[in-house]
């Protein structure tokens, strides 16, 4: 597999002009070393775990453990219905206790603290662990697990990973691998978006044939602390957590719309209402999605006034809402009548 590019002495600069608008995955090495939380992680598991309870690391979160048969691959149950985890409330330092006491575990069950934000749990640890290359409104959030498997998956928001303790295997593909990637369940899903059900760490070819395609475009890299990985928008990633302590931080930001406004709640609607039509009105329909949505031929309002406030005009955030309320209100009606 071919290694996602490397730079070393990333300052922002850098990264605003030429690393992001090339919009391919960048490991960043050595980024943050400098860190206080990467020194403590770089020393031993302990002294990451003695560095965040300091750091005053506290708060209940939901921690999803798995039994250590699945081996560390938090994922579906066979039947596609439920998840090979459950979950469980715990204080955070409850929860890194237990990632040292299972370290010397050969067969630990499997558990992983996610998408944690760190201002409401650690504000000490912004004060002392400032990302670089991102503006201070841009919050991070943290990542804690044993030895884990995390399927590949987009994000709706570009993505800066940064390692502080332990090391994880970052695999990634272009967007467009999609249909080699065989997803599963689009509403259902272990972490919010939809994910590969291939198991990287032991494909399944017969099964899974195109996936060799997928393979053929992937790019890997490991990253120890201190190191980063820039994911732009939509690029899939698996990541696998290779010790039995890892600890990782991760700020998303999307410079063009709010957050609320989730192109895949369009494809989610796209699919629900277009998956069974007869092929032929599948085939006009695309050609409409092309002209509108995509705008495959140019602004598809540019013979229309510059003013119109229409869904092919120029929105501001306030229009744009109002569109989003006229589909919901139509919606409702259509649910209203047993159609939906």
């Amino acid at each position: 597999m071919q290694q996602i590019e490397e730079w070393q002495s990333v300052d922002r600069a850098v990264f605003e002009n030429e690393i992001y608008p090339a919009s391919r995955p960048a490991v960043l090495r050595g980024l943050l070393r400098d860190w206080p939380a990467v020194r403590a992680g770089r020393q031993s598991p302990t002294s990451a775990v003695d560095y965040f309870k300091r750091s005053g690391a506290g708060g209940t979160v939901t921690a999803m453990v798995g039994p250590p048969e699945i081996k560390g691959r938090f994922f579906y149950t066979d039947d596609f219905r439920g998840f090979n985890f459950g979950s469980k409330n715990v204080s955070i330092g409850t929860a890194l206790d237990t990632f040292l006491s299972l370290a010397e575990d050969p067969q630990p069950p499997a558990i992983a603290l996610q998408a944690m934000h760190v201002p409401d749990l650690m504000p000490a640890f912004l004060q002392d662990n400032t990302m670089p290359l991102l503006n201070s409104d841009v919050a991070p959030r943290m990542w804690i697990s044993n030895r884990s498997m995390i399927a590949p998956h987009f994000d709706n928001n570009d993505n800066i990973a940064c390692v502080v303790s332990g090391s994880r295997r970052f695999t990634v593909f272009p967007p467009e691998q999609v249909s080699n990637l065989y997803l599963g369940p689009l509403l259902k899903t272990p972490g919010g978006t939809p994910i590969s059900v291939v198991d990287l760490r032991e494909p399944d070819y017969e099964k899974f044939p195109k996936f060799r395609e997928a393979l053929e475009s992937a790019e890997e890299a490991v990253l120890e602390p201190g190191d980063a990985i820039y994911i732009p928008i939509l690029w899939w990633h698996g990541v696998e957590s290779l010790d039995p302590l890892n600890i990782l931080v991760n700020y998303w930001w999307n410079d063009i719309a709010p957050a609320h406004h989730k192109p895949i709640l369009a494809l989610i609607h796209s699919v629900a209402l277009m998956s069974e039509l007869p092929a032929d009105q599948r085939d006009v329909w695309r050609a409409f999605f092309n002209y509108f949505a995509f705008q495959t031929e140019g602004d598809p309002a540019a013979h229309l006034p510059s003013d119109l406030r229409d869904v092919v005009g120029t929105l501001s955030p306030a229009d744009r809402d109002q569109v989003l309320a006229f589909v919901a209100e139509r919606l409702k009606a259509l649910l209203g009548q047993g159609t939906g």
